[in-house]
């Protein structure tokens, strides 16, 4: 039986920001034992491998392949934590019961690998400039690449904390790290800045080796969510409209094939965390997803380590599905589903470990990939263009414009359009298609959070949601090595 656990320390995730990659053809794995800032940082080849560095927390454990299937979904009304019962997955049962310590492993990993990433993010903001032996366009490119997941890495800690420490340049010593919170409202602003500076810097397209890397489009998407985020609904509408209109981007007619190994960064994507498989041990922090197992029916034996059955459907969430939404049998395992020929059972039981009414997530799985390999290649979607007409409806409200965006996604999923006569309240119309949509794509938490609905959630309440919870806790080993971090009220 597996546990969720993890021990890793900030300076191991340090060391995973220098060996680690994001790609599956721009990903450079080199030695890096004698590499320092003296030595490195001398040639083209030298950036592109730092900012390499700077994608590498995005698919480990701080991210997409642990912290954030706890926070954004097990935390909201999507999901609970399923597994193995007793204490399996027992940081997932403290996020899911709002009983959180601040020794909560998926809160400090967040915590820390966002800062890592930042922190590759910085050094190459500082060193790339002064590289004399390479191309302005890399160059230029490489500075935007760090400025969007900069802003990225920032995004996820302010809704996450609230207020965080702005670090905007690497710290000479250990003392000049340890600084106070900063607002979260300079945190936003900087990252405005960063993502309108990576827009100025960033190509619209890639192709070849570079594929998946940032774009323009990236950006633009991210600053849209941002503003979205903040309240500022006229730019969140200006910057969705932009990539609607000029990204080249169009929706998948299908839209199980946003989650296909062969469609990867492919017409609606606009970032994805790159993963590759092959690894046969046991690690949040490979170069593989780990969905396909951890979200696997348990014991079914669909994937190659049985399923592990976290991140289980909640039964309200199943049950509002609209009648003929395709997105259904793409999103979750449903009692009655046929497995896959070959598998050890015909079908989806009506009730097995860690899910008593037969509901598993589906959206990541692959399946038996490679005998023995438990991890996955499927890329996980960070931004995506049907998010892009969500925002624009929700900023410009029940105009005909809004209703344009809303159905162009409904259209996709098999529903009838939304009209002023059948829609009382278009914004909860919103942020339902969004919750359906974007379902297990780690938003759900933050959507509630922003649309102030946190604390009103039916759900939520009976699980125990305090005031106070509408924020993570600092980790206690962050405090433990930064004495000016404050706590947030209630931890």
């Amino acid at each position: 039986m597996r546990s969720l656990s993890t021990k890793l320390t900030a300076s191991a995730l340090l060391s995973l920001a220098l060996l680690g990659g994001c790609g599956k053809k721009f990903l450079d794995l080199q030695p890096v034992d004698q590499i320092t800032t003296v030595n490195f940082y001398q040639s083209e080849s030298d950036a592109i491998q730092a900012v390499t560095a700077c994608y590498s927390q995005l698919g480990v454990g701080g991210q997409y392949n642990y912290a954030l299937w706890g926070i954004g979904e097990i935390m909201s009304d999507n999901s609970f934590t399923g597994g193995g019962g007793g204490g399996d997955g027992a940081e997932e049962i403290q996020l899911d019961f709002f009983n959180i310590p601040s020794t909560n492993p998926m809160v400090g990993r967040l915590w820390g690998g966002c800062y890592v990433g930042i922190g590759a993010c910085n050094l190459v903001l500082q060193k790339v400039p002064g590289i004399t032996n390479m191309s302005d366009a890399i160059r230029k490119r490489s500075l935007g690449e760090a400025q969007f997941l900069r802003a990225k890495y920032y995004f996820d800690l302010v809704r996450a904390y609230g207020d965080v420490p702005l670090i905007l340049v690497p710290p000479a010593s250990p003392a000049d790290a340890q600084l106070p919170r900063t607002p979260a409202a300079q945190i936003y602003t900087q990252i405005v800045t960063d993502l309108k500076a990576a827009i100025g810097n960033l190509p619209p397209v890639y192709g070849g080796a570079d594929l998946g890397r940032a774009t323009t489009w990236a950006a633009t998407g991210l600053l849209a969510k941002v503003y979205l985020t903040m309240g500022d609904l006229p730019n969140a509408a200006i910057q969705a409209r932009a990539v609607i209109a000029n990204s080249g981007k169009s929706l998948w007619p299908n839209y199980g094939d946003n989650f296909k190994v062969a469609n990867e960064n492919g017409q609606e994507s606009l970032f994805e965390v790159q993963y590759v498989n092959g690894l046969n041990q046991y690690t949040f922090d490979g170069l593989g997803f780990v969905g396909n197992e951890f979200f696997g029916p348990r014991g079914q034996g669909l994937v190659p380590q049985g399923g592990y059955g976290f991140n289980i459907p909640e039964l309200e969430f199943v049950q509002g599905y609209e009648p003929g939404d395709k997105r259904k049998a793409v999103t979750i395992w449903s009692p009655g589903d046929p497995y896959p020929a070959g598998s050890a059972t015909n079908a989806q039981p009506a009730s097995l470990p860690g899910s008593p009414y037969g509901y598993n997530c589906k959206k990541w799985f692959v399946g038996k990939v490679n005998t023995n390999v438990w991890d996955s290649p499927l890329n996980f979607p960070v931004l995506r263009l049907s998010e892009m007409y969500l925002i624009l409806a929700e900023a410009v409200g029940p105009t005909p414009e809004g209703y344009t965006a809303i159905n162009t996604v409904r259209t996709r999923a098999g529903l009838p359009n939304l009209t002023s006569a059948n829609t009382p309240n278009f914004t909860d119309a919103v942020v339902k298609e969004r919750r359906y949509e974007l379902a297990f794509e780690d938003d759900r938490w933050f959507d509630l959070k922003r649309t102030g609905k946190l604390l009103t959630n039916p759900a939520l309440l009976a699980k125990g949601i305090k005031p106070f919870n509408i924020v993570l806790p600092i980790p206690q080993s962050e405090r433990d090595a930064n004495p000016s971090l404050a706590q947030n009220p209630g931890y």
